[in-house]
């Protein structure tokens, strides 16, 4: 066994957030608040908030678009669901998990409960976040392909690491929420498409939260339960991967963390990108055929979608889109009317696509040939590093897009002077 729990227990504690990492997580606050607040009234999120309100009970924590404050575990619950109700937020490819919707919604819930200055919620969510990507490559593709969600399942680990932090929790009681929330994560594939997806990443976020509320209060659990006999990792299709655990707290992870700038599945995300660098010619365009990771073949390649969900699914439609000068990251783009567009459908019989095996899951080639017979290359690496000020910018950009330039000025003028939690969540709140 790695000790997983006094690893990470130590880790919550005693990490020092590098600068380089806080400013991504400050990018990633922002997003967070906008994709809520833009999907606070999709219908898991007046479902889960009409509960919420009408549940009541203790007044601690904010929740997208009410008034009304809520218990934070219910806050917790609330707010991840809600942030992740778009599918919008930010990716990490380590493990194929959406860190920020399951640690930023504990982090902030917690930080309100304890009265948490601003400077310190930004550094829980960071620890936390890191936590989650670094149980998560432990955990490794194995869990990720026998069907459980990271995450819902990570998620919950950086939730509670997170939470715990804010919280004051000794290395003990760290240990016990570890522990505790080891027997509480959960999340499965199989909820893709419906309310269940997005609510994994409530419940991993009210799942980490409670569980450190509890060992606060001092309850005992396993915390060999993560690694040991019969744990999360042996139980659950856990590669023990001991990439997780090198370098711990000194070097970090989650900067690798990559911001949605197209409104649909992160696979096309490379190939919207490549066609983007097409330069603008005279001669239409005969034939495309976009080369990918194997892997996105079974998850966004619908061939003829009909409906704006399976348009975010279907690198025909997509690149069509791009093409005939549709915007890819408006909401609104993907939907039936696009689809049954003749110039996108002219476009979309065009396109061809084909597996690649020497291309990774962050890199796509297209390859474009002209009614003139010319052919043009393009193509895009999203793990290409753009630089922070570049990647701030595009952060911003979309924000304004999805909230109105004004509300997400005020909510970056809050992340930047790491102002209190509280002024965090009234705008969210609002």
């Amino acid at each position: 066994m790695a000790d997983l729990a006094g690893r990470f227990a130590d880790f919550a504690l005693n990490g020092q957030p590098d600068d380089g990492a806080l400013q991504v997580m400050r990018l990633s606050l922002l997003d967070w608040a906008a994709v809520g607040i833009a999907g606070r009234d999709e219908p898991v999120s007046v479902l889960l908030r009409d509960q919420a309100e009408a549940e009541g009970g203790a007044e601690e924590a904010a929740i997208f678009g009410s008034a009304t404050r809520v218990p934070g575990r219910m806050a917790a619950l609330v707010n991840g669901t809600v942030s992740h109700a778009l599918d919008y937020d930010d990716t990490h490819f380590a493990h194929i998990g959406h860190p920020s919707v399951a640690v930023v919604p504990a982090a902030l819930a917690a930080a309100q409960i304890a009265g948490a200055g601003g400077m310190a919620f930004q550094q829980a969510a960071l620890i936390g976040a890191e936590a989650s990507v670094r149980i998560g490559v432990w955990l490794g593709r194995d869990h990720y392909q026998a069907g459980f969600h990271q995450t819902g399942t990570a998620g919950a680990f950086g939730a509670a690491v997170a939470a715990g932090r804010l919280l004051g929790l000794d290395a003990g009681q760290m240990r016990m929420a570890l522990g505790l929330v080891s027997t509480r994560a959960s999340g499965l594939k199989s909820q893709f498409g419906t309310m269940g997806k997005p609510m994994n990443a409530g419940i991993a976020a009210q799942n980490g939260l409670e569980a450190a509320l509890l060992a606060r209060r001092g309850f005992i659990s396993n915390p060999d339960a993560i690694d040991g006999p019969q744990g999360f990792g042996p139980t659950h299709h856990g590669m023990a991967d001991a990439a997780g655990l090198e370098e711990l707290g000194t070097a970090w992870l989650f900067p690798g963390v990559h911001h949605k700038f197209h409104a649909c599945c992160h696979g096309l995300h490379a190939a919207l990108e490549a066609i983007g660098t097409l330069p603008d010619t005279p001669d239409p365009i005969e034939a495309i055929t976009v080369h990918t990771h194997p892997r996105w073949l079974s998850v966004c390649n619908i061939e003829a979608p009909e409906t704006g969900l399976e348009a975010k699914f279907s690198y025909r439609v997509a690149l069509s889109m791009a093409l005939c000068g549709q915007d890819t990251a408006r909401l609104d783009s993907f939907s039936a009317e696009t689809c049954a567009n003749s110039e996108v459908e002219e476009m979309r019989r065009r396109i061809g696509v084909e597996a690649d095996e020497s291309l990774s899951e962050m890199q796509a080639r297209v390859i474009v040939t002209l009614a003139d017979g010319n052919v043009r290359e393009l193509y895009h690496d999203l793990d290409a590093d753009p630089g922070l000020s570049v990647r701030r910018q595009k952060v911003q950009d979309k924000a304004a897009r999805l909230i109105g330039g004004e509300k997400a000025e005020a909510i970056r003028d809050v992340i930047d002077r790491a102002a209190s939690p509280e002024e965090f969540a009234a705008l969210i709140a609002g």
